[in-house]
């Protein structure tokens, strides 16, 4: 049997990690600006991380939700005061994907509707419906075409309230920063106006902080620089460091019913031990301060050149622009360079790295690019 092959992969194996190093099976060391696609925030093999996840696999790691888990409970708690949102509820899933399927069924039940407004250049998950709210018709199969979904410009207002005005629209989604879009951030004054455009249809506003949350901007979430209030939030990659988990954060307002939302391996012990000793080292080692800072120090010394156009981002969720393919470059900077980053379309080098990145790790990166122009 061979694997299926959908994946373009670097020939590159992964042995080891720790913090923001990675060390392939031949001993050459990497510096990761990529995360795993976002999903290391705490940095790779955090000893008080491993040490908590270790203690609970040797007591219990998983018993399904039939049954009382109280780590659920207290990472409810932890998440709601460190967030911001102690007054939401906390239902937990396995994925970012999973989380946004789950958004859009609460929003739908809540509502009665069946109609989503979604952005251009939006990425939202694989799964059903998730993938009917992405904008790239790559992967979005017939069958996952009968969902009613309307795509508004990232920005424009009044092609959202055109759709929110012929009715029926159970939710607006929407990324607190488009990561796989490009780093196209959302104007404050938008998301505003976009709250209140909401408020005043009654319609459910979904904020994905999937790729944006968990401290990555400087504020837990992204929309936060906002000053706004979402009636759902989506959650995923950091929120455990690579264990699988994801969660939706609920607005007051809505009521649960037994056995509207539902998972097998959602928040079990392993995932709720990983994800309460990610809190516990975000807060400690202050990695939403660092985010921001040596973000701010990143862009701020990345080399001007003709060949690159804009870079633009917030905290350790960057865009690095070119006027040109970049897949020459990301190759010279992992092959030449030992460094990883992500892509995001064509022309943009995307950092998204974990949040314990120093400032001398990112001048590492920063004399790397600047050999390589």
């Amino acid at each position: 049997m061979e694997l299926f092959d959908v994946y373009s992969l670097f020939d590159v194996v992964p042995e080891r990690a720790r913090g923001c190093r990675v060390w392939d099976a031949e001993g050459t060391e990497y510096l990761d600006l990529y995360g795993g696609h976002a999903v290391i925030s705490i940095g790779h093999s955090h000893p008080e991380y491993l040490k908590a996840l270790g203690e609970q696999a040797s007591r219990i790691g998983f018993y399904s939700n039939s049954v009382r888990n109280p780590l659920q409970e207290q990472l409810a708690r932890r998440l709601g005061a460190l967030s911001g949102y102690p007054d939401y509820s906390l239902f937990l899933d396995n994925s970012g994907a999973e989380s946004n399927e789950n958004a859009l069924k609460l929003a739908s039940f809540h509502t009665g509707r069946d109609r989503v407004v979604a952005f251009r250049g939006s990425f939202h998950g694989r799964t059903s419906g998730a993938v009917a709210v992405t904008d790239n018709p790559a992967i979005v199969a017939p069958f996952n075409a009968v969902h009613k979904v309307s795509f508004c410009s990232l920005g424009d207002l009044e092609g959202v309230r055109s759709v929110l005005a012929q009715g029926e629209v159970a939710a607006v989604i929407i990324e607190g920063i488009q990561g796989c879009g490009g780093i196209n951030i959302p104007g404050d004054s938008f998301l505003q106006e976009l709250s209140a455009l909401c408020k005043e249809y009654g319609t459910v506003l979904i904020l994905d902080e999937v790729q944006s949350g968990y401290g990555r901007t400087g504020r837990f979430f992204a929309h936060q620089w906002a000053g706004i209030r979402p009636d759902i939030i989506t959650m995923g990659k950091g929120i455990a460091n690579g264990f699988p988990c994801g969660g939706i954060l609920i607005s007051p307002a809505f009521q649960a019913r037994k056995g509207m939302l539902g998972t097998t391996f959602g928040g079990n012990y392993l995932a709720c031990a990983c994800a309460l000793s990610v809190l516990d080292i975000i807060e400690k080692e202050g990695l939403m301060a660092n985010a921001l800072e040596v973000g701010r120090y990143l862009g701020e010394r990345i080399p001007r050149s003709p060949r690159i156009k804009e870079v633009r981002g917030r905290g350790l969720m960057m865009g690095i622009e070119f006027n040109e393919s970049v897949a020459p470059i990301r190759r010279k900077l992992l092959y030449d360079k030992h460094i990883f980053t992500g892509v995001a379309g064509d022309r943009i080098i995307r950092i998204i790295a974990p949040l314990c990145l120093s400032k001398s790790e990112a001048d590492v990166f920063i004399q790397a690019l600047q050999e390589l122009l």
